[in-house]
């Protein structure tokens, strides 16, 4: 599997109720749709009981893999949970602006203010 699926967000509260990393893990997986371990399991391509360690946290997981299970899960459950474990107000955290939202942005600013221009001329006009 090559798709990364729709993004998914989680809330405060799903994070706040896991008491472990691997509960985030399965909130994660939750989150997503996936009831069956299986079915996640081989879209990850894990076998059975790595999954079954990152689950009752008795082995951790590599980055690469992480990064897999968000991607095809479609959400940042597991570092969301790592920052709430730590602390942090998660409610703040935003992602980058990437290029293209860069420039998205600011034609659509620089559209609003010529239509704010605009409108003035126009009722100066009047």
């Amino acid at each position: 599997m090559s798709q990364l699926a729709i993004p998914v967000d989680v809330t405060q509260s799903e994070l706040d109720r896991e008491r472990t990393f691997g509960g985030s893990l399965m909130l994660c997986a939750k989150a997503a749709g996936y009831d069956l371990d299986k079915e996640l399991q081989m879209a990850l391509e894990v076998d059975k009981g790595q999954f079954s360690r990152w689950k009752s946290d008795s082995e951790g997981i590599h980055y690469n893999k992480l990064k897999r299970l968000m991607d095809v899960c479609g959400n940042h459950a597991p570092i969301l949970w790592i920052l709430n474990d730590l602390g942090y107000d998660i409610s703040s955290l935003r992602k980058k602006e990437s290029e293209t939202e860069r420039q998205l942005r600011e034609k659509t600013e620089a559209l609003e203010e010529a239509m704010k221009e605009n409108a003035i001329l126009r009722s100066l006009y009047k």
